[in-house]
């Protein structure tokens, strides 16, 4: 029997099927009634990219949330809401008549209780038996990277909330950093910037697409609208993109720092193997434009792109459905290394 692999994360929820590829990608957003955000029972009245589209702009009585934060959950009855619904777009009916198995990424800094919550949220949604897997080592994986074999290797994942920097090999963890640097401080610090800067007020979905579209390489400026400071009344705003790329670097340059620690808590042996091989680098974050140059200029080894670096957690996840001996090694390598 097939299954799936599934990334829950503080931006993007991905579930990737074994044999079918990646059926779902929607953002970790949800729309839900006022009066129930402190109920026992949250329903959505949205989910996903419909709920996204309503943030900053929710008429009286509703709110927009993100049910997950730093890629964990700490609202159990949101999560559970948020999970079961995303899931049940899938509108696959063997989905709802036979409970199907599932490897779950999950942050490598979350703690046993974090673990212990996801999978509570993940029995509610009807899943058999889910299986938890550290998110780099899922990503690594879905890289084509072997987390088992004799030879270190580092996988950095710059998601919404986290970027998590993991040395690992045969099976074990040789060295982690978590940052709260990452997507979402990214999107606050452009915010910031033209607030400061510019005197120009936008929202927080304005400020992600500006970056997106510096990421995406979409040419040397872009055009931004916001509410200017001064007078009150909408302006528009065009700028480069070195400008943006400036007023990104700041977050760039504190990834690079905990990324140069955990280079110095490796052996000798296999700091010389990551500097032989490189760094891997995947998660939506890792698009801003030109970062790999700016870590192979920091720290002189090179690094390597993921193909496909929003969706290859999920796909990772999916391929040690047929792989135990991964989840086994790692399941709880991260706990025992903290």
């Amino acid at each position: 029997m097939t299954g799936f692999g599934i990334d829950l994360g503080t931006a993007n929820t991905v579930v990737c099927h074994q044999r079918h590829g990646v059926v779902l990608d929607e953002p970790s957003v949800m729309v839900v009634r006022v009066s129930e955000t402190r109920a026992k029972r949250v329903r959505p009245v949205l989910l996903g990219h419909e709920a996204r589209d309503l943030m900053g702009r929710c008429p009286v009585g509703l709110t927009a949330m993100r049910p997950l934060h730093d890629g964990v959950i700490v609202d159990l009855e949101a999560a559970r809401a948020f999970v079961v619904g995303v899931l049940g777009m899938l509108a696959a009916p063997a989905w709802r008549r036979i409970r199907p198995r599932a490897v779950i990424g999950v942050p490598a800094g979350a703690t046993a209780l974090e673990r212990r919550a996801l999978l509570e949220v993940a029995d509610e949604a009807r899943i058999r038996s889910p299986l938890l897997i550290p998110e780099p080592i899922a990503g690594a994986v879905g890289c084509g990277l072997d987390p088992l074999e004799p030879r270190a290797r580092m996988v950095l994942d710059i998601g919404g909330g986290t970027s998590e920097i993991t040395a690992f090999c045969y099976g074990g963890v040789l060295s982690h950093r978590t940052s709260r640097i990452a997507g979402d401080e990214m999107t606050l610090a452009l915010y910031r910037y033209l607030r400061a800067e510019h005197r120009l007020l936008v929202g927080e979905l304005a400020a992600e697409a500006l970056k997106c579209r510096v990421d995406s390489d979409q040419g040397p400026s872009s055009v931004v609208q916001g509410i200017d400071l001064g007078t009150g009344r909408p302006r528009l705003l065009t700028l480069e993109s070195e400008e943006v790329l400036e007023a990104l670097k700041p977050t760039a340059d504190a990834i690079i720092a905990a990324l140069a620690g955990a280079l110095d808590d490796l052996p000798p042996q296999a700091a010389d193997d990551i500097l032989t091989d490189g760094l891997t680098v995947f998660g939506g974050s890792s698009l801003l434009r030109g970062f790999d140059k700016l870590v192979e200029s920091e720290l002189a080894f090179p690094v390597r792109m993921a193909d496909r670096p929003l969706t290859c957690v999920a796909e990772g996840a999916a391929r040690c459905l047929s792989d135990p001996d991964v989840v086994r090694a790692y399941e709880t390598a991260f706990l025992d290394a903290a």
